[in-house]
């Protein structure tokens, strides 16, 4: 129990010391390696372009993030404690969580990096977040890898270039032909890389997940859910405001159709 506490409080603390390392390589590394075209019109540079686009991945990655902190999935003593005219809930996912010492409803795993469980009220800002970290840590690299070519003088028109370049930069930082900022950023790319992908993974899972109607905690325990149309599982988790939560961070509780059952 001593070592999940502690993971519960060094994950989320290894996640924002990766974001601020990305932030300040985006920024002094980046986007100034970044020449303008001439030819280009002032609004439309390339530095100005990719750094809005950064800018708008990683506001949705940390906000996204702050929202699955900020807002636990109700707790089942809450629930129950409810008003006298209401029926006790039943809910459909209960799980006693130990590392935050509490039955939660709608449970489906608890989340170390965000120091948190993910249920029902955070379930799509979580998915959300794993979907703009993937898609801000494999941009990152793409950049990363521009900026590598063009110090370092290589193509990566081969496929099996990125794969050799972390051995082959090895070698070549022992013997001084590579800087350390620059084996620092070649070790970044290869980071970036792994968290995209599992955060990637971790994106399409939850959302299979959801087109069914179920949760890890769930399919752990062989619990059979009722079968529904996915639009209405969809629904319940994104809420009817899908469309404006993909572009700007927001809290949504869930659909109507959560409403009535929690009713």
């Amino acid at each position: 129990m001593l070592a999940l506490r502690l993971l519960n409080v060094v994950a989320p603390a290894y996640f924002l010391c990766i974001s601020l390392v990305t932030f300040v390589l985006q920024l002094f590394l980046f986007l100034p390696s970044m020449r303008e075209d001439p030819a280009a019109a002032p609004l439309f540079s390339p530095a100005l372009l990719h750094g809005a686009l950064f800018l708008f991945l990683s506001t949705n990655a940390l906000g996204n993030y702050v929202l699955v902190i900020q807002n636990s999935p109700d707790d089942l003593d809450a629930c129950q404690g409810a008003s006298a005219k209401r029926a006790p809930c039943p809910p459909p996912s209960t799980h006693f969580c130990r590392v935050c010492a509490r039955v939660t409803l709608r449970h489906d795993h608890h989340c170390f990096f965000t120091g948190n469980c993910i249920g029902s009220r955070n379930m799509r800002n979580f998915v959300l977040f794993c979907l703009y970290t993937s898609l801000a840590c494999l941009y990152s690299m793409v950049a990363g890898v521009a900026y590598i070519s063009a110090v370092l003088s290589i193509s990566f028109a081969h496929p099996l270039a990125f794969l050799t370049l972390l051995p082959t930069s090895i070698s070549q930082f022992f013997s001084g032909a590579v800087l350390g900022s620059e084996m620092f950023v070649i070790l970044m790319l290869y980071l970036w890389f792994a968290i995209g992908l599992a955060c990637a993974g971790f994106c399409c899972h939850q959302l299979l997940l959801i087109l069914r109607g179920q949760t890890r905690h769930q399919v752990r325990k062989g619990v059979a859910v009722r079968a529904r149309p996915w639009r209405k599982n969809l629904q319940e988790v994104f809420g009817k405001r899908w469309l404006l939560g993909l572009l700007v961070p927001m809290f949504n509780v869930g659909g109507e159709s959560s409403k009535q059952r929690d009713k």
